[in-house]
């Protein structure tokens, strides 16, 4: 790594030269939108000595960050013990940090396409709990950022660390247990909604960011437009509902385009390697990521199946682990997609691997409770029958045509929804599986449950069910529970019971 500088002590080290230049773009993203609005606004409405005060002051205030990256990069600097990280920094408010190695749960090197045209990268150590990472070093050394990976990586092991100035040993770089082909990225992207996450934020930000009827003003002209178009064409009914249909299409095409640019973007080149007790993923077209975790730091597993993974014959396998998700950056830091796409058998392949003990895939699922396929329907018919009974009083009886297609539709899905509902235990695993049209399994080892909860609603108490939940560390709220529902109260008590002796032991041997 970077040797000691003057100034510093001959153990300590600083960040690479071009630091100071990553530090002050982070910083203008950040402050971007205050200084155009300084700009724009300014300039309205300023004269004179105003509009020359106006025109300096992004000047000034671009200057003044300029002047605290460079700061950053003589008044940062690290230390590398032989029980962990030694970080200083500032110059008036000074701090140090003590960083043991075990407390370090995941290493985050990531490049943006601007990294790599430097040959330099961001370090991320992360532990499982806080708002924001134990250190962050913008930025290192390519060289520098993975001989601090290979010594955490070593700590894990158990093995000694690189002395400071002695030659790293050559990298391990494990073995390959998932890679995907550009084809498979492709199918990703085909299968992913990605792009319709995009577009959405993208309109929402528009809408908060724009001042109040532009965003109406713009659909109503761009309706007006299209209506007026139409119009003139002189176009039937049905060429116009085809017409309508086609733009739709065409609309839907290209956001799984977009779908597919941010798959390649993202995932292009992706690898899942192991190494002893440890789990890296490496990814990325344009920025790069590279990122672990030990593998006692997974606390649960979910196997996802919708429609279009079926009709492509693929899955994804993803993990929550103990290491925090940090607000705005959740795809960036902890490794997650396991496998972002594979086939049937090359998932459960993974499972047994990393997971012997959950003997995947399983034959023990018990069914829940039969009263589980009208409880499933009643959600939709509690709104089916209003608005029904509204729009039919409005437009007449032959509504309730479509609407009791609609509610048989929906007893059907209801119907096949309880008949894949199930759950399994045994002294290791516990795990739960659902969804007819969408379908995931989610599975987490009995050592890693945190919390347990059985609930009964008015409906179970009248049913003799009880829903058991099961909280593991590192869950977001985006994933499927992890919930044994619509179960004989009788077998949700002994679960509950097995699950807290089990619970209450692994607190003893603690």
């Amino acid at each position: 790594m970077d040797g000691a500088r003057q100034g510093a002590s001959p153990d300590e080290r600083r960040l690479h030269p071009w630091s100071w230049l990553f530090v002050l773009l982070q910083q203008l993203k950040q402050f971007i939108f205050p200084l155009v609005a300084l700009v724009v606004f300014g300039a309205r409405r300023s004269s004179g000595d105003g509009e020359l005060w106006a025109s300096l002051a992004p000047v000034i205030g671009i200057t003044v960050l300029v002047v605290l990256a460079i700061l950053q990069y003589f008044t940062y600097r690290y230390t590398i013990g032989r029980d962990g990280l030694t970080v200083r920094e500032g110059l008036l408010h000074r701090s140090r940090r003590e960083i043991p190695f075990s407390r370090i749960h995941n290493v985050v090197v990531h490049q943006s396409l601007l990294h790599r045209v430097f040959g330099v990268a961001e370090v991320r150590l992360e532990s499982a709990g806080g708002t924001k990472p134990e250190a962050q070093m913008r930025v290192l050394g390519l060289h520098d950022a993975l001989a601090l990976e290979d010594l955490v990586r070593h700590q894990s092991h158990g093995t000694a660390p690189v002395a400071p100035g002695q030659e790293a040993a050559p990298r391990d770089e494990g073995t390959t247990l998932l890679s995907l082909s550009t084809m498979e990225v492709l199918r990703l992207g085909l299968i992913s909604n990605r792009g319709m996450i995009v577009v959405a934020a993208g309109f929402g930000a528009a809408w908060q960011i724009l001042p109040e009827n532009v965003m109406a003003q713009f659909f109503r002209q761009g309706a007006k437009q299209a209506y007026g178009y139409a119009e003139g064409l002189h176009l039937g009914w049905l060429t116009g509902a085809v017409g309508g249909v086609a733009l739709i299409g065409v609309a839907l095409a290209l956001v799984r385009l977009l779908s597919v640019a941010l798959a390649l973007s993202q995932f292009h080149g992706f690898r899942l390697t192991e190494e002893p007790r440890r789990l890296m993923v490496e990814r990325g077209l344009f920025a790069r990521l590279r990122t672990s975790v030990a593998r006692r730091r997974i606390q649960a597993w979910t196997l996802h199946e919708g429609v279009l993974h079926r009709l492509f014959g693929r899955r994804s396998l993803r993990i929550d682990t103990a290491v925090a998700e940090k607000s705005g950056q959740q795809d960036t830091r902890a490794l997650k997609d396991v496998a972002p796409i594979a086939p049937p058998e090359a998932c459960d392949a993974l499972i047994s691997h990393l997971l012997p003990q959950a003997h995947w895939p399983r034959d023990d699922w018990r069914a829940v409770d039969a009263s589980a396929r009208w409880r499933l329907w009643l959600p939709s018919l509690a709104w089916l029958l209003p608005v029904t009974a509204l729009v039919a009083w409005q437009f007449g009886a032959w509504v309730w045509l479509p609407g009791l297609a609609w509610m048989l539709a929906a007893a059907y899905a209801a119907r096949r929804q309880a008949h894949r509902i199930g759950w399994a235990l045994d002294d290791h695993l516990v795990a739960v599986r659902s969804g007819w049209w969408s379908r995931y399994w989610r599975f987490a080892e009995i050592d890693k449950l945190q919390a347990l909860r059985l609930s009964r609603s008015p409906l179970d108490h009248r049913m003799g069910t009880a829903t058991l939940w099961l909280d593991t560390a590192g869950a977001s709220g985006m994933s499927a529970p992890l919930a044994l529902r619509f179960i004989p109260e009788a077998d949700a008590v002994v679960v509950h019971e097995r699950l807290t002796t089990a619970l209450a032991r692994r607190r003893l041997h603690w």
